[in-house]
């Protein structure tokens, strides 16, 4: 639980907020004057007198200068928000951001709910940028973003973007493989209320209540509450999640303020071991955990917004956010050395403390566009491993910090859009524990450039060239020690604190004219000193990588969709070709699928909808040998929606076939194959009640 110990206190537009007092000691008088500048100009306000269609309009202008727009020459793709609604579940997001191209999913329990995780391209989720109106969700020491841990997280987004290659600047992470960009409630002109209900296999169910109101006074208010549980597919991996968000909103002549609130709980039964192919040969639902192993985490997330316009032209957006997290997770060492159990866990624990702060200036006229904006955040997360029978055994303190600026411009000349966008990154590294570290910066000099052009009102085609560099990991710098270990002499065994970069070309073609919607696009990302994935995983649950000199991922991902009066027809594909180079040895690199095949045909007649989606993904290497692999398999999902007045009911069938398929594994020294087996044929039905 968030307690107020070290906690400030501000009282802010009639909105209490707090925040830790360590972060305000050391922002300077600068940053907190431009965030405060707008909050002076907005209370000299009067009552609003344009339309709450444009107050609306202005809250939206919080958070897109991150956004790509359909001129824009980068590779990106705008969920259909109203299709993911009819397909969310409650699942984690990574099995819906699957059916897009160049993604890759599996889960630890082997059905949709609890941890899962997903790659881009081949790489995993610690190279993909993950934000919230423009708030970095990714946890600066080890760079991942865990959707986990706010169930029920998509219930309350407004909008999706994915931008796949490096993109446009981002806050945060680096956006290596690509961003997510999610968008949080946006108020409308109409309230609204949803209750929904769903159950399904394996003791699966979600609860959920959420609330919308209009624009009334200057004010919106949404309020979303959740609860999700299943008992997981494989044996004792159940997951009990809650969740909350809530966001506010307050819209002045010349300015607009939000407030965002967001929270999660939940406790699992672990299952992040893969489980050897024998065991899986005598059971499917074999857990490589004990029932003993189980982990708790919190986390809870409030931002601060503010969008405020002094002239026609121009707009100053500014944020600031405060982030806590507080668990950990057991784990029983004997059984990951293949031992028998004597009942001792260890447990990793974890408190983390992340605030920061960013500010844009946007100036727009009809044919350019330039945008310039800072970002700053601070971090600190306490380590501790404790035996249950030997007490606390070390605590240790990591301190990630970093700060960055960037502008970009768009300009229109004719039928040509240029485009170029360059940003200045600088992140620092610190640890204190009971091994001497010496601190460790890095900067980075992240240039993009590009060009699109409008064929004709429907088409245009786009090419760009953009560059980024990315820091390793704290799990890569440690070499998947939660604990600094020292040598013989007591200095620090170092891993790997090098950079990792990468060039990346986008070519790409859109078209969308009536009902058809088309974009093509091909890309060649060339890499230096990659960090990759080597198909290990370590005994804290991270997996564990190696440098290499050179590689490239090259590829073609397609995004289609049709409709024909009744029907839809939508197809997500991708091929990647993709190459390590090592000494003087070639080799592809682990779960890299070379063909991804999503297709989707839907059909809806008045009250009645119904689909059938199909997913083939060719097989992929789990070593670096090449000698292991999880073999090529065919998905197939069902889904059926009735809506009658204000009554929703929705039946969702899973693996329709029954195939059984692994999406990942890893091979042990021991030359032991392991695999995360995924669910069979499994069921789920959804009512929900909207008024």
């Amino acid at each position: 639980m968030l307690t107020m110990s070290g906690l400030g206190l501000i009282y802010l537009c009639n909105n209490y907020i707090f925040y830790p007092m360590s972060f305000f000691s050391r922002v300077n008088i600068t940053t907190v004057s431009v965030l405060l500048l707008p909050l002076l100009a907005g209370a000299q306000d009067t009552l609003p007198k344009s339309k709450d269609q444009d107050s609306t309009r202005r809250l939206k202008e919080v958070i897109v200068s991150y956004q790509a727009g359909s001129k824009t020459p980068v590779t990106y793709q705008n969920l259909d928000m109203k299709v993911l609604d009819e397909k969310n579940t409650g699942q984690e997001p990574s099995f819906l951001l699957s059916e897009t191209p160049s993604i890759t999913v599996y889960s630890d329990a082997g059905n949709m709910q609890g941890y899962s995780y997903y790659r881009m391209r081949g790489m995993d989720q610690t190279r993909i940028n993950t934000t919230l109106d423009g708030m970095p969700l990714n946890e600066p020491e080890d760079q991942g973003a865990y959707f986990s841990n706010y169930p029920d997280i998509l219930n309350s987004i407004s909008r999706l973007q994915i931008q796949r290659g490096v993109g446009t600047s981002k806050n945060g992470a680096a956006s290596y493989a690509g961003s997510i960009q999610l968008f949080a409630p946006e108020a409308g002109d109409k309230a609204s209320t949803d209750f929904g209900v769903g159950y399904g296999s394996y003791n699966s169910f979600r609860i959920f209540g959420e609330h919308q109101t209009a624009i009334k006074n200057r004010k919106s208010l949404y309020v979303r509450a959740s609860q999700v549980y299943t008992d997981g597919y494989k044996y004792h991996s159940f997951n009990n999640s809650q969740s909350v968000f809530i966001s506010g909103g307050l819209y002045y002549d010349k300015s607009t303020w939000k407030l965002n609130i967001m929270a999660g709980h939940q406790r699992n039964g672990m299952a992040w071991l893969a489980v050897a192919d024998t065991l899986i040969a005598k059971d499917r639902r074999s857990n490589a955990n004990t029932k003993d192993e189980k982990d708790r985490f919190f986390q809870g997330l409030v931002q601060l917004q503010n969008s405020w316009r002094p002239s026609l032209h121009a707009t100053l957006t500014s944020s600031i956010y405060y982030t806590y997290l507080k668990g950990g997770y057991d784990f029983d060492l004997n059984n990951f050395l293949g031992m028998e159990t004597d009942g001792n866990l260890f447990n990793y624990g974890f408190l983390s403390h992340f605030g920061g702060f960013f500010t844009n200036y946007a100036l727009t006229y009809d044919r350019f566009k330039w945008t310039t904006g800072v970002h700053g955040n601070l971090y600190s997360r306490r380590h501790t491993g404790t035996d249950n029978w030997l007490g606390e055994l070390y605590q240790n303190k990591g301190y990630k910090n970093e700060v960055s600026a960037f502008t970009k411009i768009e300009y229109s000349l004719h039928r040509f859009t240029l485009y170029g966008d360059l940003q200045y990154r600088y992140a620092t590294f610190d640890y204190k524990g009971s091994v001497p570290f010496e601190k460790m910066d890095w900067h980075f000099l992240n240039p993009k450039a590009g060009i699109s052009f409008a064929v004709s009102d429907a088409s245009s085609i786009y090419y760009s060239i953009g560059r980024t560099g990315r820091e390793p990991t704290r799990n890569d710098i440690f070499g998947g020690n939660d604990d600094l270990t020292a040598d013989s002499t007591g200095k620090a065994i170092i891993y790997n604190k090098d950079a990792e970069s990468v060039v990346d070309h986008e070519l790409g073609i859109r078209f969308q004219r009536n009902n058809l919607e088309l974009g093509l696009n091909g890309y060649y990302m060339n890499f230096d000193n990659e960090i990759v994935l080597n198909g290990q995983v370590g005994p804290n649950g991270l997996l564990l990588t190696n440098k290499v000199k050179s590689s490239y991922r090259a590829g073609l991902e397609l995004h289609a969709s049709y409709r024909l009066k009744a029907f839809s027809f939508t197809n997500n594909s991708s091929f990647n070709h993709s190459r390590v180079k090592e000494q003087q040895t070639s080799f592809t690199p682990i779960l890299t699928p070379a063909l991804i095949v999503n297709q989707e045909v839907g059909w809806q007649h008045k009250r009645l909808g119904v689909a059938l989606s199909g997913r083939y993904q060719h097989r992929a290497y789990i070593d670096f040998a090449n000698d292991a692999l999880v073999d090529s398999y065919v998905l197939l999902n069902a889904r059926a929606q009735y809506t009658i007045a204000h009554c929703t009911l929705s039946l969702f069938v899973n693996n329709l076939t029954s195939a059984k398929y692994y999406n990942d594994g890893y091979v042990e020294a021991d030359g032991t194959r392991k695999y995360f087996v995924q669910a069979p044929r499994n069921m789920y039905v959804a009512f929900k009640y909207s008024f």
